[in-house]
């Protein structure tokens, strides 16, 4: 009995946690990307950080060849001169710059072995990111259009609909319409009425007065 209670307490505790992310899966998502974003992030550094050291290590063994070269020449010409000692110093310095410089060959080797690596694993990081950062936007999306839906299901009975909205819109573009095709009358103001009524001159040009200016005009 004790064995079944545990198994059922196990289920339960598994279907909850399933059901809380599940709630929340589109927030998991986002601290999920958070998280392999950073870690796609210091893999580059290390990329650009094997990168760096490959290429130093191929300056220090250019510098080391040359030191080589210019001691050997050296050596020749105190070898030449009856100097052993010298040449024998010389000798000395020129192989431990060799193995130096052998040492160098090696540890490029290395990094070059884990360049491709890193590139390699950088690049299929980058794709998978890429098609996550799509998946991501269209889950943002559908999971809107989920709310929206589960929303107008769940809405109250007293909540305004999408027709009720553009029944409203309809009738006030109605009333709008049927403003607008009243003509406005400003109102006449009282230099006008004197004037209608023959107390002053005219305020505007009237077809008697065109026609009386037109008649007294030279020539007519």
């Amino acid at each position: 009995m004790f064995k079944l209670i545990a198994t059922l307490v196990r289920g339960q505790s598994a279907a909850a946690e399933q059901a809380l992310a599940d709630r929340h899966a589109l927030l998991l998502l986002d601290q999920q990307m958070r998280e392999v974003m950073a870690h796609y992030q210091a893999m580059q550094r290390a990329l650009a950080l094997a990168d760096t050291q490959q290429s130093e290590e191929a300056r220090v063994q250019q510098a080391t060849l040359a030191r080589i070269e210019a001691l050997e020449g050296r050596a020749r010409a105190a070898i030449a001169a009856g100097r052993i000692d010298l040449a024998t110093e010389a000798a000395a310095t020129i192989a431990a710059l060799e193995a130096d410089h052998d040492a160098g060959t090696a540890a490029r080797a290395q990094f070059a072995t884990e360049l491709v690596r890193l590139r390699r694993e950088t690049e299929a990081a980058r794709l998978r990111l890429a098609a996550l950062h799509r998946g991501r936007r269209t889950a943002h999306v559908a999971e809107a259009a989920r709310v929206a839906r589960r929303g107008r299901t769940d809405a109250p009975h007293d909540t305004a609909t999408l027709a009720e909205a553009e029944a409203t819109l309809a009738r006030l573009r109605t009333l709008q319409a049927q403003d607008a095709a009243i003509p406005d009358t400003p109102d006449e103001t009282v230099d006008e009425r004197l004037a209608a009524a023959g107390f002053g001159p005219a305020l505007r040009p009237t077809a008697a007065s065109v026609l009386a200016r037109l008649t007294q005009e030279p020539g007519l």
